[in-house]
């Protein structure tokens, strides 16, 4: 029983430090990446390419050894760098801490399909496929259903998993990290969605020529 003159935790850690600033260093590394590859894309692209070399980052070396550890043991009783930067994180979602089925099963599908999908997509903006955008809307799709079977099951139940009691753990935990994750993709479906309408709209036009 904690007795009432007894302090809480400190919000702030060392482990909380090295956490934000490891997130701070896989988009760094994205950001040069893509500055390094993407020297002939537009801004645009280049833009996009952050993006995707940071989600391709984020996916293999930091959800793959989740999956890893939730498959053999949990994040909770793991004892290496990448756990207690799970753990820090599990402080706003306990579910991460304990190998839960859907989040295990969501990641498993994200680090696989996402994570190779990411790669695709960096290939195919650099290549100047032709199936970029499909690869793009498919990624993004992904991603977005990722986000809602992550929170909506929690949400229907009353979110027993979430601490949301500070700013810490609500605002940048919670909201922030994952809202990117939507926000991000929800841009993409609407680049492609204009870039898709931009060919019609000019294949439109060529046929209209040619039937004249």
């Amino acid at each position: 029983m904690t007795s009432e003159s007894e302090e809480p935790p400190a919000l702030f850690t060392s482990v909380t430090v090295y956490s934000l600033l490891a997130c701070g260093a896989q988009f760094a590394l994205g950001y040069v990446l893509a500055h390094l590859w993407g020297k002939k894309c537009t801004t645009t692209d280049r833009w996009v390419l952050v993006w995707l070399f940071y989600d391709a980052i984020v996916h293999i070396t930091l959800e793959g050894p989740f999956v890893y550890m939730s498959l053999v043991g949990t994040v909770e009783t793991s004892d290496n760098i990448v756990a207690e930067l799970w753990k820090e994180y599990g402080k706003a979602d306990t579910r991460w801490l304990h190998s839960d089925p859907t989040i295990v099963s969501l990641e498993l599908l994200t680090v696989v399909l996402d994570g190779l999908l990411a790669l695709v997509l960096i290939f195919a903006i650099l290549k100047d496929k032709h199936y970029r955008h499909f690869i793009q809307i498919t990624l993004c799709v992904c991603e977005l259903y990722g986000g809602w079977m992550t929170f909506c099951p929690d949400l229907l139940i009353g979110s027993p998993n979430l601490n949301t009691s500070n700013w810490l753990y609500l605002w940048v935990y919670l909201v922030f990290f994952n809202g990117v994750w939507v926000v991000v993709p929800g841009l993409l479906l609407w680049q492609s969605w204009l870039s898709l309408k931009r060919m019609h709209q000019s294949h439109s036009a060529i046929s209209d020529r040619k039937a004249q």
